[in-house]
């Protein structure tokens, strides 16, 4: 799941799917030690590759590689189905009710 964590938030990240560490932590929200052990363990499996940060000689940039990106894409859609499957039995008005208030919470969480 952590693994996941960080896939994602390349990928919502766009082309070219590039972040670096501190941003990477900054959306996963784990401490920098945890970071570089998911990092090096996606880097192991060739899901990502680390490179320097041209603007920065002291940082790294993390990348998705190819692989990587077909990875999170099919995670993702098995994510989806999974909770499709957990609101599938709600009505229309219990749906609409509970985007609600997710909603109401993530404004809650931004501001």
């Amino acid at each position: 799941m952590g693994e996941f964590d960080v896939l994602a938030a390349l990928r919502r990240k766009g082309p070219p799917y590039q972040l670096s560490p501190n941003q990477l932590q900054s959306m996963v929200l784990i401490s920098s030690g945890a970071l570089t052990n998911r990092i090096n363990r996606l880097e192991e499996a060739a899901l990502v590759t680390r490179s320097p940060d041209p603007e920065d000689r002291r940082g790294v940039i993390v990348t998705l590689t190819d692989k990587g990106l077909a990875v999170i894409e099919d995670a993702v859609v098995h994510h989806l189905a999974a909770e499709a499957e957990l609101i599938e039995t709600l009505d229309a008005e219990e749906r609409a009710q509970l985007a609600g208030l997710l909603k109401k919470l993530l404004q809650a969480h931004e501001d």
